[in-house]
């Protein structure tokens, strides 16, 4: 009987800053010989360890550890342990971080570098995995970049070999009035952050922190409370939650039915069935 293989490795392009590459792979035998991607690799270890090769030295990351290998960088990978280990990564690209310290320090183009190859991050691998199970159910592309730019701001600030504070920005409440407006007028859109930003005349950085700061939440939960504002008219007005769901947006009814069940403490179709009655009454 031939040896059936147990090494697995998914990889997909998640629509995000252009374009983002994953993967969720859990390794048993493999083992990479010397290489180089040229974007970063940034990954959290969901169980056993991993050994491996980068600038000069060999390294361990084990269980809830993070990888960090930077763009170019040669290095390699085996398992540390006998059972293998499973990670989720993912390769964002250098233009991606170059944003960030773009936002961090005074317009200049940086690239960051991180000098340590493992980390204990216990915030930031939180974070990552929180990435991928937005990710994995398929959330809106202002969700997923959002976290995905708070992961890169945050390692910049605390790993990399830069580490400036940035200066604070006030007197932009009109343009964020005007972001507010755009969402209220479309909610169904899958606008991405960059849109929203330019729009708002800020860094991405800037405008995350200051729609926060205004509205008391960050720009995808507005947007999610949105949709739901418009997904309860709908529903009074008798449309299917099926097609409600598409209509505002929404990957799919269980993504609908979470988000509105988290905000109404009910059912979208439990709640069509009483307002349509009230109505009726």
């Amino acid at each position: 009987m031939p040896k059936i293989s147990k090494e697995k490795a998914e990889f997909k392009i998640v629509d995000a800053f252009n374009g983002l590459e994953i993967v969720d792979a859990d390794y048993q035998e493999q083992t990479f010989s010397k290489h180089v991607h040229e974007g970063y690799t940034i990954g959290v270890i969901d169980k056993g360890a991993q050994r491996f090769y980068r600038s000069g030295n060999t390294h361990i990351a084990d269980e809830d550890s993070m990888i960090l290998v930077n763009a170019d960088d040669v290095h390699t990978g085996e398992s540390a342990t006998l059972g293998g280990w499973r990670y989720r990564a993912m390769y964002p690209h250098p233009s991606h971080f170059e944003s960030i310290t773009h936002d961090l320090y005074d317009g200049k183009l940086h690239a960051p570098y991180f000098s340590n190859a493992v980390i204990k991050d216990p915030q930031l691998s939180e974070q990552l995995r929180l990435l991928f199970a937005q990710i994995d159910s398929h959330a809106s592309k202002l969700l997923i970049e959002t976290i995905l730019y708070s992961i890169m701001m945050n390692m910049t600030l605390r790993h990399s070999s830069t580490r400036d504070i940035p200066c604070d920005l006030s007197g932009s409440k009109q343009r964020l009035l005007l972001v507010k407006e755009y969402l209220d007028a479309y909610p169904q859109e899958d606008v991405s952050l960059v849109t929203l930003s330019t729009m708002a005349g800020l860094s991405q950085f800037h405008f995350i922190r200051q729609f926060k700061k205004q509205f008391h939440m960050a720009p995808h939960s507005y947007q999610i409370q949105v949709r739901l504002k418009k997904a309860k008219a709908l529903l009074m007005l008798g449309i299917k939650p099926v097609e409600v769901a598409i209509d505002c947006g929404f990957h799919d009814q269980s993504h609908f039915n979470r988000h509105f069940k988290r905000s109404m403490g009910t059912s979208p179709s439990k709640f069509q069935k009483q307002a349509v009655l009230y109505k009726m009454i």
